[in-house]
């Protein structure tokens, strides 16, 4: 779970304008924190399937997000794969 400050420190870090939180790149961020996080909880819990069924949506929703990005904004999908080390 993201803190308040954790979410506004990537958003400021990522976001076009302090108050910007429906961007694909601010979506794109917060969602691959949040994966982050549920990937080392489910090191320690491998059998809690309710999160790992949680973070298979999570997934997809960046998936989703980066994919609408690469058809709308090459320029600016290169740079948010970049600045958050994500393939390419």
């Amino acid at each position: 779970m993201l803190s308040t400050r954790q979410k506004s420190k990537i958003i400021k870090e990522t976001g076009i304008h302090d108050k910007d939180t429906g961007s694909p790149e601010v979506q794109v961020a917060i969602l691959t924190k949040r994966i982050d996080e549920l990937t080392s909880h489910l090191r320690k819990h491998r059998k809690d399937n309710h999160s790992r069924r949680g973070l298979l949506g999570m997934v997809a929703d960046r998936q989703t997000h980066l994919v609408y990005l690469k058809k709308n904004n090459p320029r600016r999908y290169s740079a948010i794969i970049k600045k958050l080390d994500l393939k390419k």
